[in-house]
């Protein structure tokens, strides 16, 4: 099994219900664990085949987020964890998206999920 990691991953989208806030992309960061098998055979030929590709995943997120209209923090961490978890391989992920100056006195609010085979 391995745990992969996806960091700070910095996009933009339509994200809230305020009437500026559906006209106006924002910053949102996106962090992303996943627990995937890996074959020995994967491990020992040093080939990407049968591997978790993480680089896909990720494009399948940003395009995801770039292209998307989300009122709620909530539906849109949803969403990407049912995209990550649609892999048989992933027994287990954890998505925290974070909206950046959401609040007024606060660096962020972040709403996380997670899931498990």
């Amino acid at each position: 099994m391995a745990k992969i990691r996806v960091k700070n991953l910095l996009l933009r989208t339509y994200i809230g219900f305020n009437p500026e806030e559906l006209v106006n992309k924002q910053d949102v960061l996106i962090n992303v664990e996943i627990e995937a098998a890996i074959s020995p055979q994967s491990l020992a030929s040093d080939e990407p085949d049968g591997i978790y590709n993480y680089k896909l995943i990720t494009k399948r997120i940003i395009a995801h987020v770039q292209e998307g209209h989300f009122k709620l923090l909530e539906v849109l961490t949803a969403n990407l964890l049912d995209m990550i978890m649609e892999d048989e391989r992933v027994s287990y992920a954890k998505v925290e998206v974070d909206k950046p100056h959401a609040l007024r006195f606060a660096e962020s609010v972040s709403y996380e999920m997670e899931a498990r085979r």
